[in-house]
Protein backbone atom coordinates (compact mmCIF):
# COMPACT_ATOMS: atom_id res chain seq x y z
CA UNK A 1 0.00 0.00 0.00
CA UNK A 2 1.31 3.66 -0.95
CA UNK A 3 1.06 5.59 1.87
CA UNK A 4 0.47 9.69 2.51
CA UNK A 5 2.06 8.93 6.09
CA UNK A 6 4.43 11.37 7.30
CA UNK A 7 6.34 8.88 9.59
CA UNK A 8 6.63 4.67 10.09
CA UNK A 9 5.00 4.92 13.45
CA UNK A 10 1.87 6.73 11.27
CA UNK A 11 2.33 4.13 8.61
CA UNK A 12 2.51 1.28 10.78
CA UNK A 13 -1.01 2.64 12.24
CA UNK A 14 -2.73 2.23 8.81
CA UNK A 15 -1.81 -0.88 8.18
CA UNK A 16 -4.16 -3.68 8.64
CA UNK A 17 -3.57 -5.21 11.79
CA UNK A 18 -2.93 -9.09 10.43
CA UNK A 19 -0.10 -7.34 9.50
CA UNK A 20 1.05 -5.05 11.78
CA UNK A 21 3.29 -7.24 14.21
CA UNK A 22 4.83 -8.53 11.44
CA UNK A 23 6.00 -4.81 9.94
CA UNK A 24 6.41 -3.41 13.18
CA UNK A 25 9.15 -6.74 13.84
CA UNK A 26 10.41 -5.87 10.70
CA UNK A 27 10.98 -2.13 11.41
CA UNK A 28 12.42 -2.85 14.79
CA UNK A 29 14.75 -5.29 13.00
CA UNK A 30 15.89 -2.97 10.28
CA UNK A 31 16.61 -0.24 13.11
CA UNK A 32 18.91 -2.50 15.57
CA UNK A 33 20.98 -3.87 12.04
CA UNK A 34 21.40 -0.78 9.95
CA UNK A 35 23.48 1.41 12.44
CA UNK A 36 24.27 4.56 10.75
CA UNK A 37 20.91 4.41 8.78
CA UNK A 38 18.13 7.22 8.51
CA UNK A 39 14.31 6.00 8.50
CA UNK A 40 12.57 8.18 6.40
CA UNK A 41 9.06 7.79 4.26
CA UNK A 42 9.85 7.20 0.38
CA UNK A 43 7.67 6.40 -1.90
CA UNK A 44 4.91 5.81 0.61
CA UNK A 45 6.87 3.13 2.23
CA UNK A 46 9.15 3.00 5.59
CA UNK A 47 12.95 2.90 3.87
CA UNK A 48 15.97 3.48 5.22
CA UNK A 49 18.76 5.49 3.77
CA UNK A 50 22.75 5.55 3.86
CA UNK A 51 24.29 9.33 2.89
CA UNK A 52 20.60 10.12 1.38
CA UNK A 53 20.28 6.48 -0.88
CA UNK A 54 17.37 4.04 0.22
CA UNK A 55 19.06 0.75 0.62
CA UNK A 56 16.19 -0.83 2.14
CA UNK A 57 12.55 -0.40 2.38
CA UNK A 58 9.42 -2.83 3.04
CA UNK A 59 5.67 -2.24 2.78
CA UNK A 60 2.17 -3.82 3.41
CA UNK A 61 0.84 -4.28 -0.11
CA UNK A 62 -2.72 -5.81 -1.35
CA UNK A 63 -1.71 -9.11 -1.92
CA UNK A 64 1.84 -9.66 0.14
CA UNK A 65 4.26 -7.60 2.43
CA UNK A 66 7.78 -6.98 0.41
CA UNK A 67 11.09 -6.14 1.63
CA UNK A 68 12.70 -4.12 -0.80
CA UNK A 69 16.66 -5.34 -1.43
CA UNK A 70 18.33 -2.05 -3.25
CA UNK A 71 21.80 -3.55 -3.06
CA UNK A 72 22.65 -5.90 -6.04
CA UNK A 73 25.69 -6.86 -4.50
CA UNK A 74 23.70 -8.39 -1.13
CA UNK A 75 21.66 -9.81 -3.77
CA UNK A 76 24.36 -11.58 -5.51
CA UNK A 77 25.99 -12.75 -2.56
CA UNK A 78 22.60 -13.90 -1.15
CA UNK A 79 21.69 -15.87 -4.48
CA UNK A 80 21.54 -19.10 -3.27
CA UNK A 81 19.09 -18.47 -0.27
CA UNK A 82 16.77 -15.86 -2.19
CA UNK A 83 16.31 -18.64 -5.15
CA UNK A 84 13.54 -20.29 -3.45
CA UNK A 85 11.87 -17.35 -2.11
CA UNK A 86 9.39 -15.19 -4.16
CA UNK A 87 11.59 -12.77 -5.06
CA UNK A 88 11.35 -9.70 -8.20
CA UNK A 89 14.08 -7.83 -9.00
CA UNK A 90 14.82 -6.25 -6.10
CA UNK A 91 11.93 -7.33 -3.79
CA UNK A 92 10.80 -9.99 -1.27
CA UNK A 93 7.38 -11.33 -1.64
CA UNK A 94 5.91 -12.75 1.60
CA UNK A 95 2.10 -13.82 1.01
CA UNK A 96 1.30 -14.14 4.94
CA UNK A 97 2.81 -12.81 7.81
CA UNK A 98 3.64 -16.14 9.35
CA UNK A 99 6.10 -17.30 6.40
CA UNK A 100 8.31 -14.21 6.81
CA UNK A 101 11.79 -15.85 6.96
CA UNK A 102 12.93 -13.22 9.56
CA UNK A 103 16.69 -14.72 10.02
CA UNK A 104 17.42 -14.43 6.67
CA UNK A 105 15.99 -10.68 6.57
CA UNK A 106 18.45 -10.04 9.33
CA UNK A 107 21.16 -11.46 7.43
CA UNK A 108 20.74 -9.17 4.27
CA UNK A 109 20.66 -6.28 6.50
CA UNK A 110 24.11 -7.38 8.11
CA UNK A 111 25.24 -7.28 4.91
CA UNK A 112 23.88 -4.30 3.85
CA UNK A 113 25.36 -2.54 6.52
CA UNK A 114 28.31 -4.03 6.45
CA UNK A 115 29.58 -2.22 3.40
CA UNK A 116 28.65 0.21 1.19
CA UNK A 117 27.78 -1.23 -2.31
CA UNK A 118 25.75 -0.06 -5.78
CA UNK A 119 22.06 0.02 -5.32
CA UNK A 120 20.19 -1.28 -8.58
Amino acid sequence: MQSDAKDVDAYLAEVPERRRDALARLRRLCRAELEGFEEVMAYGMPAYERDGIAEIAFAGQKQYLSFYLMRGDVREAFAERLADQDMGKGCLRFRRPETIDFDLLRDLLRATAARPGTVC
